[in-house]
């Protein structure tokens, strides 16, 4: 079973090639890493690897973000699947300056919440759009004035396709 995972900010690919037991075999980076894994109390793990033993706390920090803490040092750790991939690209639509609302993917669009002209708060959702099976709600960060609906309700749209416009 291969994983996806963001370790200290950097993409890396884990495979688990083989788990019997406490046994564990991985290869990360390349290069393949035979562990005896056993956790002692809830969170907290002993590794045994080339006849070293290593300690450490898992700590859920969010959903598929770990903190691993050792005596020496605090990693941190996400599992990138498709829904963490989609949320990494939402992200841009983050920056409360934004002149408009777009998606990061292909969808369709599902309602549209306001009119042109109209004043809308921050955090109130201004369209709804279905991609990958999923409804999305897009909502301004700050209190803006709606300058133009470029689409409208049942419209197929392209990813980064500007929605709305603000003034």
């Amino acid at each position: 079973m291969s994983y996806e995972v963001n370790i200290n900010g950097e993409d890396r690919e884990i495979e688990i090639l083989s788990r019997e037991d406490n046994r564990i075999k991985v290869l990360l980076g390349g290069k393949t890493y035979d562990l005896d894994l056993l956790e002692e109390e809830p969170g907290i793990y002993s590794v045994l690897w080339q006849g070293k033993n290593f300690n450490f706390e898992l700590n859920t920090s969010a959903a598929k973000k770990y903190t691993i803490d050792t005596i020496a040092e605090r990693i941190d750790v996400e599992i990138v699947d498709a829904e963490s991939r989609y949320m990494r690209s939402r992200k841009g639509n983050d920056d409360e300056d934004a002149a408009f609302i777009s998606t990061p993917m292909p969808g369709q669009v599902v309602k549209i919440l306001v009119k042109e002209g109209q004043a809308v708060k921050g955090g109130e959702t201004v369209i709804i759009v279905s991609a990958m099976k999923m409804e999305s709600e897009y909502k301004v960060i700050k209190d803006r004035i709606v300058k133009e609906v470029l689409v409208k309700e049942g419209d197929n749209i392209d990813g980064d396709q500007p929605l709305i416009t603000f003034e």
